[in-house]
């Protein structure tokens, strides 16, 4: 009886296994069975199978061995309209989305270097350990505050938005909310008006993780970010303190070689200024001008020395022709000058008379003589 048999309801937790599986859960009001269709028998699937669709698997019922569990094996799923949760997630959505609670200017920025960080979560599981593990070791003084929401059930929706208005009052700098993964029932909490109505109204930037990547709940449309997973969301949240340090340590280099640049730059820059103020100033010119009357004086002075040398050299000429010309010297040369008393040169015995005192100058001393007789001769020597 059990080898061919037709079952109705919900799928749940559907996934597609890499090898070609697919798992997934049937489920209606009064239960659930596991489901799973081979890869070999997938020609009996004419859609893609997605969470929340109504149909009716066609195969067997058997045990699986290792969990001891009825398991549905299917050969066949056809369509059978929109699951009753399903329709509630897309009538919720467009209506929420028609108030403009999705619109993207309604969305804070996360900020980026925080110091307070709120979680709204179970307080227990893998998701908060994540986000705990994560935001620790990214920035260890990164303050996380935790608040243990009911995330599942009929007290979830307002232990979720207690949280939120719990953290608000914190005055945390982020709020992170969220869950691990599960089927649709168990993530239906995210899915209450109730929470995404405190999810808009919240001031402080919220931070959607609500199960895994493929997981989508309505928060996650009003969120102001949305995580696929908590870890990511602790990694969008708390900045990495070591890639920080990291930067500051390359602005800090790169800031000292501007630094030195400059310095050298405005060094040569003052070398520059000393040189121009060295050619400009007064000291400078001075300096300039000594030199300059330096080589003035020298050239005066070579002047001066070749003047005084052709001076010489000119005096030395007037003495030699003054020395051919001058009487003394006529004298040591043997020839004597004759005058009278008065010292009036005797050119012509017509000047002197008989008895007459002459005086010789000759080189060495002078003579008085007195003439005794004197003798005319033709000086034209007729």
């Amino acid at each position: 009886m059990l080898q061919t048999v037709l079952v109705k309801g919900e799928v749940s937790n559907c996934k597609y296994h890499s090898s070609g599986h697919i798992y997934f859960t049937l489920k209606d009001e009064k239960g659930t069975i596991a489901c799973v269709m081979f890869a070999g028998n997938r020609a009996g699937l004419k859609f893609r199978l997605q969470e929340g669709q109504q149909v009716i698997v066609g195969g067997s019922i058997d045990v699986y061995e290792r969990d001891g569990k009825y398991q549905l094996y299917a050969k066949q799923i056809l369509a059978d309209g929109t699951g009753v949760l399903h329709e509630r997630f897309e009538r919720l959505k467009r209506e929420l989305e028609q108030r403009g609670m999705f619109a993207p200017q309604y969305k804070q920025p996360i900020p980026k270097y925080i110091k307070r960080l709120g979680v709204v979560t179970a307080p227990t599981g893998a998701a908060v350990q994540d986000i705990i593990n994560i935001a620790s070791r990214r920035n260890p003084y990164v303050q996380i505050i935790l608040y243990p929401a009911i995330v599942q059930g009929e007290e979830a929706a307002w232990s979720i938005v207690n949280g939120i208005r719990a953290m608000e009052r914190q005055n945390v700098d982020v709020i992170i909310v969220g869950r691990g993964g599960g089927s649709i029932e168990d993530l239906w909490a995210f899915n209450e008006e109730i929470v995404a109505q405190a999810v808009f109204d919240c001031s402080v930037p919220i931070i959607s993780a609500v199960g895994h990547e493929t997981d989508t709940t309505i928060i996650d449309f009003v969120a102001d970010m949305r995580a696929p997973t908590p870890s990511a969301a602790a990694e969008l949240a708390v900045y990495d303190y070591r890639l920080f340090l990291q930067q500051l340590s390359g602005l800090a280099d790169r800031l000292s070689g501007e630094m030195a640049r400059q310095i050298r730059a405005k060094r040569k820059q003052v070398q520059q200024y000393t040189n121009t103020l060295g050619y400009l100033s007064p000291v400078g010119r001075i300096r300039e001008k000594r030199m300059y009357s330096l080589k003035l004086e020298d050239k005066l002075q070579i002047l001066m020395r070749r003047r005084m040398e052709q001076t010489r050299h000119r005096l030395e000429i007037y003495i030699e022709k003054m020395r051919a010309l001058s009487p003394l010297d006529k004298l040591n040369q043997g020839f004597s000058y004759l005058s009278d008393e008065q010292g009036i040169n005797i050119r012509s015995v017509r000047q002197v008379e008989i008895g007459q005192e002459l005086r010789i100058q000759v080189s060495d001393g002078q003579i008085r003589a007195r003439v005794t007789d004197k003798e005319e001769r033709d000086v034209t020597g007729r």
